[in-house]
């Protein structure tokens, strides 16, 4: 019965270990289901006073999350998964909530690159389970 249910997972990436083992699940999840995969990378953005002086750092970032990306397609062709990816700016817990609308459920790995650690999980993913409409799967 639950096969039926999810057809499109999100998966939101940040190139670190976890959120590579959130995609490992998603994969084996979306064969189990028959579903497709849209990775997620969200760029954080800066303050508007110190966007000048950041853009080049943005640009980095993003030539990183293409990379990052391309090697997730690459992950989930090799299992046979249609992947789709999607970057974009802005702050990660909004973007995520805001687009993960349009999905049957959200796979996120427990910490990401953030310097900030938290006991049990890391802070997107915390305010993810707590402001999510679909399901979440939470990965350590």
């Amino acid at each position: 019965m639950i096969r039926k249910n999810i057809k499109k997972i999100l998966v939101p990436l940040d190139g670190s270990t976890n959120s590579m083992r959130g995609l490992d699940e998603a994969i084996y999840l979306a064969r189990q289901c028959h579903a497709t995969i849209t990775g997620l990378y969200v760029i954080p953005i800066y303050p508007r006073n110190l966007a000048d002086a950041i853009m080049p750092y943005q640009i980095h970032l993003t030539k990183s999350a293409e990379k990052f990306m391309n090697v997730a397609k690459t992950k989930s062709a090799q299992k046979g998964i249609v992947f789709k990816s999607k970057i974009t700016l802005g702050s990660p817990i909004s973007e995520i909530i805001r687009i993960s609308k349009k999905f049957d459920i959200l796979v996120i790995g427990s910490r990401g690159q953030s310097e900030l650690k938290e006991v049990f999980l890391g802070s997107v993913a915390k305010a993810i389970v707590h402001k999510s409409k679909i399901p979440v799967l939470v990965i350590k």
